[in-house]
């Protein structure tokens, strides 16, 4: 039996003037990564942190892959450092750097392990076709509500508070990520990682539709443009990719 990751990714302006949001993947005959970063700030301030970032991740992905291998939190806080060296390169002398800021949600997959790290509320989920494993709890106003109890899952997606990030990555200071390591991607598992503009609008059992053998490209289409309907020309950025690992049957 045999495996191959296969892996689509869309983004969409939503009801906005400009996309703020930034996809990137890289994927090699070792490993793969995969990240989304939703950029904050006017000026083209938002749009160029989450570019340069995504920028940033994939240039250095390579160099520091080994260490990743031997410790991979270490490693991957040491990668999104260096990202984050880059982004500062990058915008140069440009007078809004300093109140650009981007969120990041970064996948990265090898034969023996997963590693996840976010700042933000940009959001990673992983789900097997009978539910929804797990994801990453976002660094905002509205995770602290739903952690005190006092709102639901999906009042977080609809709360007026919603924007409030407790996190973010910007030039002027080192980004404090949460990074988890997990034992390898099982077949028939999938990751979907999405800026808020994409899950805001989404009850948590509709990813499941997402994680169905059946599942794809279509499926993840109608989904970006179903939440994208349901914010009633309100709709954020919306971006997504959507990552498995299938079983190819000889």
């Amino acid at each position: 039996m045999q495996t191959e990751l296969e892996f689509y990714q869309l983004s969409a302006v939503g009801d906005r003037e400009i996309n703020q949001d930034c996809m990137a993947h890289r994927v090699c005959a070792d490993y793969a990564v995969f990240v989304v970063a939703d950029g904050l700030g006017g000026h083209q301030a938002g749009e160029k942190a989450s570019q340069f970032f995504c920028r940033g991740l994939i240039e250095q992905a390579q160099a520091f892959q080994s260490r990743i291998i031997r410790q991979p939190e270490q490693g991957v806080r040491e990668w999104i450092a260096a990202a984050v060296n880059r982004m500062r390169e990058l915008f140069g002398n440009d007078p809004f750097a300093a109140d650009a800021h981007t969120t990041g949600a970064i996948l990265y997959l090898d034969d023996t392990q997963v590693v996840t790290a976010h700042c933000g509320d940009s959001r990673i989920y992983r789900l097997n076709p009978a539910q929804v494993l797990w994801r990453t709890k976002d660094h905002s106003l509205t995770q602290q509500l739903f952690d005190e109890g006092k709102i639901s899952e999906w009042e977080m997606g609809i709360h007026p508070e919603q924007n409030k990030l407790t996190r973010s990555i910007n030039v002027l200071s080192a980004p404090m990520v949460d990074i988890q390591v997990f034992p390898a991607m099982q077949s028939g598992e999938t990751f979907i990682l999405c800026s808020d503009g994409f899950w805001e609008c989404i009850k948590e059992q509709e990813f499941l539709q997402l994680s169905q053998p059946a599942s794809g490209k279509s499926e993840l289409k109608k989904m970006a443009q179903m939440t994208i309907l349901r914010a009633q020309g309100k709709s954020d950025n919306c971006t997504v990719q959507w990552v498995r690992k299938r079983v190819i049957t000889q």
